[in-house]
């Protein structure tokens, strides 16, 4: 831990410092929960199985927002769609896999 730049009693007091924090599982849970770059857990979304009112409701909303983008141009509801589009082509693929399965 040491860049050795520090006296030994600031280092002491950094190390004891570091030590605290280290102990301090509220920070540390904190901390993990705040790091970015966590990808999604593939296996996690592959075994996504929406249901049939997730899905239509998915749907409502995804038509209404281009319905809504295609009359008033709105930046926001184009982004809006552009987000919920994806999740809901996902979605309804994945009702159509079960429902083919079995």
């Amino acid at each position: 831990m040491s860049i050795g730049r520090l006296s030994p009693h600031e280092q002491r007091l950094l190390d004891e410092i570091e030590g605290a924090l280290r102990r301090d599982r509220r920070l540390d849970r904190r901390l993990r929960t705040l790091r970015l770059g966590r990808l999604p857990d593939p296996a996690r979304l592959a075994a996504c199985r929406p249901s049939t009112p997730t899905v239509l409701l998915l749907l409502a909303v995804s038509v209404t927002l281009m319905v809504v983008g295609i009359v008033t141009a709105a930046p926001g509801v184009i982004w809006a769609f552009a987000g919920v589009w994806p999740v809901t082509l996902f979605a309804v693929f994945r009702l159509l896999c079960r429902w083919t399965e079995g």
